[in-house]
């Protein structure tokens, strides 16, 4: 690899990292903004600084999802430490929830 792609590799590497990605379908973003204004979840910046200040990091991945009755986001972060974690977060109030136990056949 000559020394001219090494730097313009890592760039865009550093620039994919420094911009949350959030995968969502057609609808979602209006699901969610609905949620919002019906107080079913919290604003997602509100969200996010309650999670940092317990989980410091990069955010690589959000998703809102449905699960058992209540709104759950999903947010994988790069640590400090360059570790991947993925937490659950309840989007009403903000609290992070226990880890998931896996059964038979679920992805990790």
């Amino acid at each position: 690899m000559s020394a001219l792609r090494v730097p313009v590799l890592l760039a865009c590497c550093c620039a994919l990292l420094a911009a949350p990605v959030t995968r969502a379908g057609d609808d979602d973003h209006e699901h969610a903004r609905q949620a919002v204004r019906a107080g079913e979840i919290l604003p997602l910046p509100t969200l996010l600084e309650r999670v940092q200040r317990q989980h410091p990091g990069q955010v690589l991945e959000l998703e809102l999802e449905r699960e058992e009755g209540r709104w759950v986001y999903e947010v994988k972060l790069l640590g400090s430490d360059g570790q991947v974690a993925r937490l659950h977060v309840d989007a009403r109030t903000g609290e992070v929830l226990p880890p998931r136990r896996r059964g038979h056949g679920e992805p990790r």
